[in-house]
């Protein structure tokens, strides 16, 4: 316990100790110093962390016990240039800058500087010279491409063929040869894939058209658009899809397995889900005490390293799921029959079981291949009905489950998780696929109780793994989850204070009480729901990294992602890792783990980014018919282009442009609030404001508002 202790209070990162030196770049620190400034409970390894920045040459200790920020680059004509790896964040005229991690300042490079890297493209860059306390620099080497395939407009003229792209923030032309194999028109919609990137900015980008959308803007059109827009291949190679079809389904590997068949097992999954990846088995023993097994489909056990299979999987990341359809990480005969926990069938698994005593308490868990059999597929719908009506099948296991669901989630809480639950938006779509209702999916404890026991098996798998070998740690993929950004959480504290409500930011356990109290509150009183996704602004991005440095959010020194091998790559290659580590010890390369994480974290983004443009469109498409119509909504946002609306009745979220507002407004800094300069008026986030639905732009999946007249 001291040791979880003690690992909790230095969640800190070397970026957020860097970004406080970098704010106060002329004032030299101690430990003490920092300790006080921060808030810290205790000091931990923070004077670790101060010694690795000043490898790095980011700090200088100018004492024994104090140090000074020395920048991106050190002074000196001599110094040796700095190399650094970064993200490529495009500007519409051409620049860009590169934001890398562990830096607290983004790198500006020029479009001639950039060498043919593009937006989201992770790259290596070399910084120049620092130029009134701004980091300059040239793209050195392009690490990895964030996407190969475009969507845009074929044009045919008299000596040469394009596909005008209009993505913000580039619009490019892409040169094409007319492939007589796809049938294409002037101005229809096409995807290609590029043969050849430029290099320098007068260079042409040379592709091959892949696919014809056709020019008819269909909702299939849209979604298959969004799907290419985010990199995500419509279909899987041939080479891959027969692959597929040559494995065979095979339960005869009874060897190093344990036999969970004939113990009680189920799925629960939503109602038109068809990869079930997770089960739950319930064994009673004759001391009371409790068998609860968290079975996963055993993908590695079909799915070979560096098949191609594997590599097309690594390729896509994770399954895709939008509004109307999924694309799937896996090939159909793979994520829906073969590792799909269905029931009535024998399935292969890699399960944790936990054996609680009488009290609820885990006296023991184990870990290993398995073969189950489930004996019932619930939907989530009627797990809830079962439990709220107290009868039915399964109905004492149920029970059960959900009883240490509860107790387990209570001691969650209680140790610093953060319970936030997001607002999800979903779509009841007529048999044309067009968007009649929109609804917020309901929470069950059926939902909680699954959750719970996934966490519980990652939970498990990320901490055998951490204490494998505690001198040299075995390289492994952690899901990890950095503390708050500091900066916006105390903007986010005196927005709140406004509101009525108090947070206390001392340390992050108390950041995360305060939280806690938050939802509580929120959940009680509409009017501070807006509090909730400013909140989970100020938190950082969830990511796969090999450096565990814990999970804030969920209060977890070890975490990892083990619980859906089926949809996402990275519980793959936990699986394999692990499995390799059971019985001896085995280590992958680092630097190859390291390039995976980072791969497989963009492609999440990517697939966030996708679902939310799928949900804006129907959410558009729903809205057209409401064109001229007022509504009652809340202002979410601000920037200077205008307020975002969300629609109090619809859900729906549009844009009020400030060409809209009779008044001139300026944007405060923090983006929390906007006040008139022509009058004493003021606008806040969580204001609510009549609008006018003025246009359902289908094109760029937006809503623009208006305000009545009357206003």
């Amino acid at each position: 316990m001291k040791k979880r202790k003690k690992k909790k209070v230095t969640l800190l990162s070397s970026n957020q100790i860097l970004k406080f030196f970098a704010t106060h770049p002329e004032k030299a620190y101690g430990l003490s110093a920092i300790k006080r400034k921060l808030h810290l409970e205790k000091l931990g390894d923070l004077e670790n962390i101060l010694q690795q920045l000043e490898k790095k040459k980011l700090l200088e200790r100018i004492s024994p016990g104090k140090w000074l920020y020395k920048g991106l680059i050190s002074s000196g004509k001599k110094q040796k240039e700095e190399l650094l790896e970064g993200t490529v964040d495009m500007a519409r005229a051409g620049f860009a800058y590169i934001l890398c991690k562990g830096v607290s300042r983004d790198i500006f490079v020029s479009a001639k500087n950039l060498n043919g890297a593009m937006d989201g493209d992770f790259v290596q860059v070399r910084l120049t010279r620092i130029y009134v306390n701004k980091p300059e620099g040239v793209v050195q080497k392009i690490i990895t491409r964030s996407k190969s395939q475009f969507v845009g407009v074929y044009r045919s003229y008299k000596n040469h063929d394009i596909v005008i792209v209009d993505e913000y923030p580039q619009v490019m032309e892409i040169y094409v040869k007319n492939d007589s194999q796809i049938e294409i028109n002037d101005f229809d919609r096409a995807i290609v894939e590029i043969t050849k990137w430029k290099s320098r900015p007068g260079d042409r980008m040379m592709g091959v058209i892949t696919e014809n959308l056709g020019r008819e803007k269909t909702i299939d059109m849209e979604m298959k658009s969004i799907i290419a827009e985010n990199g995500f291949p419509l279909h899987f190679p041939e080479s891959v899809t027969k692959e597929a079809e040559e494995i065979v389904e095979s339960v005869s590997d009874l060897k190093n397995r344990k036999d969970f068949r004939k113990i009680c097992t189920f799925t629960i999954d939503p109602i038109d889900a068809k990869d079930f990846d997770d089960a739950i088995s319930v064994q009673i023993n004759s001391d009371k005490s409790i068998d609860i097994g968290v079975h996963i489909a055993d993908v590695s056990y079909y799915v070979k390293p560096d098949s191609a299979l594997d590599k097309e999987a690594l390729r896509r990341g994770n399954s895709v799921y939008l509004v109307d359809r999924v694309i799937p990480m896996l090939p159909e005969k793979l994520s829906n029959e073969l590792c799909s926990l269905r029931p009535k069938e024998d399935k292969l698994t890699f399960s944790v079981v936990f054996t609680f005593d009488e009290h609820g308490n885990i006296k023991k868990h184990w870990i290993g291949r398995t073969i189950i059999h489930s004996q019932k597929r619930f939907s989530y719908e009627e797990v809830q009905k079962i439990l709220l009506a107290k009868k039915g099948i399964l109905r004492k296991e149920l029970e059960l489950v959900n009883s240490l669901a509860k107790k387990i989630r209570t001691e969650r809480l209680k140790n610093g998780a953060i319970d936030f639950e997001s607002e999800e938006v979903r779509f009841k779509l007529d048999e044309l696929g067009q968007p009649v209702q929109i609804y917020i999916k309901e929470r069950f404890d059926a939902h909680k109780l699954i959750e719970e026991f996934m966490l519980l098996a990652n939970k498990y798998v990320a901490t055998h793994m951490a204490f494998k070998n505690k001198v040299i740690p075995i390289p492994f993929v952690y899901r990890i989850h950095d503390i708050p950004d500091p900066d916006k959480l105390e903007d986010f504290m005196f927005f709140a204070r406004e509101m009525g409500v108090k947070l206390d930011l001392s340390t992050p356990k108390k950041v995360a009480k305060s939280l806690n109290n938050l939802a509580e509150l929120v959940r009680s009183n509409p009017d501070l729901q807006i509090l909730q996704p400013l909140a989970i602004r100020t938190m950082a991005k969830a990511e796969y990294n090999p450096d565990n440095i814990g999970h804030y959010g969920l209060a977890f020194d070890n975490y990892t992602h083990f619980t859906s091998p089926i949809r996402r790559y990275s519980d793959l290659i936990v699986h394999r890792i692990l499995f390799d580590n059971l019985l001896a010890e085995k280590r992958y390369r680092l630097d190859s783990l390291q390039a995976q994480c980072r791969h497989i974290t963009t492609q999440e983004k990517k697939a966030m980014d996708a679902e939310r443009a799928s949900t804006k469109y129907f959410q558009v498409l729903y809205m057209s018919k409401f064109v001229g119509k007022e509504f009652e909504g809340r202002i979410t946002g601000m920037n200077d282009r205008g307020f975002y609306i969300e629609l109090i009745q619809t859900k729906c979220e549009g844009v009020l442009p400030l060409s809209e507002i009779p008044y001139e407004l300026e944007v405060a800094g923090n983006r929390l609030s906007a006040n008139s300069s022509t009058s004493n008026l003021e606008w806040k986030i969580g204001d609510k404001i009549k609008i006018v639905v003025l246009t359902a732009d289908i094109d760029s999946r937006e809503l623009i508002l208006g305000l009545p007249k009357s206003n």
